[in-house]
């Protein structure tokens, strides 16, 4: 948190970048460097009202010793005391004054020199300042690693150009004048093309699969692990928790991440195309999808929704948080996401969120973006180092499997780190910690494509 001088120490109140908790690097939340300014900001302005008030009775003060003089004559000792004094506690009053004056100076200029330290920061990598060097080719970068993944598709068009032969400092330059790779857009572009034509969204309808009653944890690591469990157990499902809460319900959405299509653009919805919708389309399907299976479950227009999801799940769920017409009918309270690429998405002000990352895991920097420091949004990125146990399954990478992020978590639960705490609190705070609930199952199923006229 911020370090605060005491007054007459001479000091100004500077925000400290939160430090690791074991293998957590944490960022934003209440022990962010953002939310860390804002409230020292907060506090240079009621400082600028005091300073007001002191000016104002340094002026009386003045007044007062003035209007002493005419009597000074007819006590002259104790005349000059008291005009001496009140001279003397104005003095005092300024000097106050003037060092609350220093300390808001003092922090908006820290201010000023954070942000152009962040914008400077961004022309320099938006030049491949600072960038790995690319001249050897990808060979180069370590994709496994998530930072050497975003840097990499926010760089992707500076890339190609050194790839094609373009003088590094040339392609410099045209990378900074295209900006980082828009992925959405990208993505958008290609699926122009007609024979990929499957990556565009189609409509999703909803069935319900099963419903049963069980015991629940509705912390976060808990409803990671029931999630893992829907992702092993079925195909192209989500699972919504309903939580009674005395006369109130609150309800969990879990959505697991993708589920490879034989062929992709199948009738699986969360198969590889789904990549595409919820990157390229803010999951425009889908989250009318999940909107039809919380009604069908029971839910009614207002009521409390945490979603949560791994990988392209997480970017469902956090689509979700900007999605006009969800945010209409459900209040989304908390998200939670696991390896997901969700650093371009904004979600409507008062939504909470905690995503989790792993430094080996390069799926949550394939948007190219870093998730935004911000008061109601805490990312933990985990570097504990990670491997395969004898015969388990490569994937796309040991540390973007659901049981790391559980284990994760858990570690998050324990910590004792302001952004942490208040992350888990928040979170406990919707659902409570768990009990019996009601647990249904809904099968998703995209519309199958249709042959162009006139085709084989």
């Amino acid at each position: 948190m911020a370090e605060v001088a005491p007054v007459g120490a001479g000091g100004t109140p500077q925000p400290r970048t939160p430090e690791p908790d074991g293998s957590l690097r944490i960022r934003g939340g209440v022990g962010g460097i953002r939310f860390q300014f804002e409230e020292l900001l907060a506090g240079a302005a009621a400082l600028d009202g005091l300073v007001l008030q002191l000016q104002a009775i340094e002026v009386e003060a003045e007044a007062v010793r003035v209007a002493l003089f005419p009597h000074q004559a007819s006590s002259y000792a104790s005349g000059s005391s008291a005009i001496i004094a009140v001279g003397e506690s104005g003095r005092e009053i300024g000097r106050v004054r003037e060092q609350l004056q220093r300390i808001g100076n003092g922090v908006r200029a820290s201010h000023r020199e954070y942000g152009f330290a962040e914008s400077h920061a961004a022309i320099r990598l938006r030049m491949g300042m600072g960038a790995p060097i690319l001249g050897t080719g990808l060979n180069a970068l370590d994709l496994g690693l998530r930072d050497a993944t975003e840097g990499a598709v926010r760089d992707l068009s500076r890339i190609l150009e050194q790839m094609m032969g373009l003088p590094p400092a040339a392609a410099n330059l045209a990378g900074a004048i295209v900006g980082p790779t828009d992925v959405g857009a990208v993505l958008r572009a290609i699926a122009t093309a007609p024979a990929l034509s499957f990556l565009r969204p189609r409509p999703i309808s909803v069935s319900q699969t099963e419903t049963a009653t069980k015991s629940v944890d509705l912390s976060a690591a808990g409803m990671l692990r029931e999630l893992d469990h829907v992702s092993a157990t079925s195909e192209g499902e989500i699972e919504v928790v309903q939580i009674d809460k005395g006369e109130d319900k609150a309800w969990v959405v879990l959505i697991p991440g993708t589920q490879p299509g034989n062929p992709p653009g199948g009738s699986n919805p969360l198969d590889e195309a789904g990549i595409a919708e919820a990157l390229g389309y803010n999951s425009a399907e889908t989250s009318k999808a999940i909107r039809q299976a919380l009604l069908e479950a029971g839910a009614a227009a207002g009521e409390t929704v945490v979603a949560v999801g791994h990988s392209q799940g997480g970017i469902h769920a956090m689509n979700l948080s900007q999605d006009k017409a969800f945010l209409a009918e459900f209040d989304l309270k908390f998200v939670v996401t696991a390896g997901s690429p969700v650093g371009g998405i904004t979600p409507q002000a008062g939504i909470g969120s905690l995503h989790l990352e792993h430094q080996q895991d390069w799926v949550p920097g394939a948007d190219g973006k870093a998730n935004p420091d911000t008061k109601d949004r805490v990312t933990v990125t985990m570097t504990n180092p990670v491997s395969l146990a004898p015969g388990e399954d490569q994937g796309i990478g040991p540390a973007h499997k659901l049981s790391r992020y559980e284990e994760g978590a858990k570690l998050v639960q324990l910590s004792s780190d302001p952004s942490l705490a208040a992350s888990t609190a928040t979170l406990g705070g919707i659902l409570g910690v768990g009990g019996v609930a009601k647990v249904s199952r809904f099968k998703l199923s995209r519309e199958t494509t249709q042959a162009p006229r006139g085709g084989r």
